[in-house]
């Protein structure tokens, strides 16, 4: 909040100004009622200025005191109020608009809520939107979330690790109440096994956390959510809890000072080359093991995606059809697959393309044929030092917040999968401004792509069809999706939050 310049300076004029009329008046007050029977009508009309005057300078400081309260409230703004201005422009789209404090919401505190994230590091983010929406609707106070340590990536890393923990807590503190652990009684009765745990139905309404975890929270004080991936409804919401989501996601969530200072070197160094395009190739070992796509494998790396699947109990699908699910486009292209679309969408060979992505699978011999085709293929690792990601490497949730900054300042991103990334991603470029976002079409491309291969649809057929499809994939404004007894099947709304976004025909406000 912006003070207004000689505030403190006026504020002490109208005081005195009070003083000096109260002291006046009662002077004038203790004179003989006489007095007044013989003063000349010039001296009324004086007296009445005076009284006047103090009536305004009252008036005055009642005026400045109720500014003081509710002036922060009524020139909050973005997130807090007016969740569709976006800036004009920033350095990075990662850096956040820095905001006055909020003053703290006060409120009866009906618990506190344990929360336990799951999954990677865009999945998790998403479920902190959701776990800080619930607590401040639920009236309770929120611990700062537990992130996944036992999935496949194995990282160690805490929420203060990744993302700046205090601004965290100090830039939602006019809507809900941020603890970094619990109160002292209550660690000591979590510490002894004393906590009800449950997980949450997925897709669940606002409505369902009221009448089923409401009252565990009030009956128990300490409650634990031990799953938030997708435990809260993509539609059907009140617009209120849905900006909230916004404004966690894309004010509340600030990445650590070191991590988006060395997002910041990466797109210095992209940037003193021209454009770039960052390519989200989720081409991994754990996304083919878990989704069981395995086009162009051989049966050796066949044998060892299969033997992973099994050996983690919580993928629940293990006899997969691979191709079958290809043709359904439910796998991620391949990198010979992501050459061929790229190209016939027209993408300038020679233009730097980014990689936001782990190891992937085959190595640089599964790479060549990307390669080839764009030659100026980069990644973190290429760009930097060994020694500038030395605090992240093992850690791949870090790694991946190193990513997601640069995949926001893209001219171009192109995820070859929908995942959690890939959708958190789209949806934080469209509230950035609706920048290009190329949602690739799995299922029609690699039909398109067979057919190519097998020489029955010629290069100038297949670029041509492929640069139709995707004329209007480019992540600019729409609806979503919605179906109401399928929630899988519709658009997530971290991909697509339109009900905090700017719309392009409307004119870019600079925030306060």
């Amino acid at each position: 909040m912006c003070k207004v310049e000689g505030y403190e300076d006026k504020r002490r004029g109208y005081r005195e100004g009070c003083e000096m009329g109260f002291k006046f008046s009662s002077e004038v007050m203790v004179g003989k009622s006489k007095t007044f029977m013989v003063l000349r009508p010039r001296m009324k009309l004086w007296l009445i200025r005076v009284i006047t005057t103090m009536l305004l300078c009252a008036c005055v400081l009642h005026l400045v005191t109720l500014g003081e309260m509710w002036g922060p409230r009524l020139l909050k703004v973005w997130p807090c109020s007016t969740h569709s201005e976006l800036p004009m422009h920033v350095e990075l789209p990662s850096d956040p608009i820095k905001l006055a404090s909020p003053p703290k919401r006060v409120y009866k505190n009906n618990g506190y809520l344990m929360v336990s994230c799951n999954g990677g590091l865009n999945q998790m983010r998403a479920a902190i939107c959701d776990m800080v929406t619930i607590a401040r609707y639920l009236n309770v106070t929120l611990i700062v979330p537990q992130l996944d340590k036992t999935s496949f990536w194995a990282d160690s890393s805490d929420f203060h690790n990744i993302f700046d923990v205090d601004h965290f807590i100090t830039s939602l503190k006019d809507e809900v109440r941020i603890l970094k652990e619990l109160p002292p009684r209550l660690k000591k009765r979590v510490e002894h096994g004393m906590l009800y745990s449950l997980p949450p139905i997925s897709w669940s309404n606002i409505s369902y956390y009221y009448i089923q975890i409401l009252p565990l929270l009030k009956k128990y004080e300490v409650a634990h959510l031990n799953k938030t991936d997708a435990r809260l409804a993509n539609n059907g919401l009140p617009l209120e809890i849905q900006k909230l989501r916004c404004r966690v996601n894309f004010n509340a969530l600030r990445f650590t000072s070191q991590i988006e200072e060395l997002g910041r070197r990466v797109v210095s160094i992209l940037r003193e080359k021209g454009p770039f395009l960052v390519l989200h190739l989720r081409y991994e070992m754990d996304m083919l093991a878990f989704s069981g796509c395995a086009h162009g494998c051989n049966s050796k790396e066949v044998e060892e995606l299969t033997n992973m699947r099994y050996a983690y109990p919580w993928w629940k699908e293990k006899v997969i059809n691979s191709e079958l699910k290809r043709r359904e486009g439910l796998c991620p292209l391949t990198p010979e697959e992501t050459a061929l679309v790229l190209s016939a969408l027209g993408i300038d060979r020679n233009v730097q393309i980014y990689i936001a992505a782990g190891e992937i699978y085959g190595g640089k011999s599964r790479m060549q044929s990307l390669v080839a085709a764009f030659p100026n293929l980069v990644n973190k690792d290429t760009l930097l030092d060994p020694l500038h990601l030395s605090f992240c490497k093992n850690h791949s949730s870090q790694m991946a917040a190193l990513d997601y900054l640069v995949s926001l300042e893209s001219d171009i991103f192109v995820p070859t999968y929908d995942g959690n990334m890939a959708k958190v991603v789209e949806g934080h470029r469209r509230f950035l401004g609706f920048k290009k976002t190329i949602l690739l079409d799995r299922k029609l491309l690699v039909n398109l792509v067979d057919q190519y291969n097998n020489r029955s649809l010629s290069w100038d057929d297949f670029s041509s069809i492929v640069k139709e499809a995707h004329a209007n994939r480019v992540g600019s404004p729409k609806k979503r999706v919605i179906f109401p007894d399928r929630p899988r099947e519709e658009d997530y709304f971290y991909a697509n939050p339109y009900e905090c976004l700017q719309l392009l025909d409307e004119p870019l406000r600079r925030f306060s």
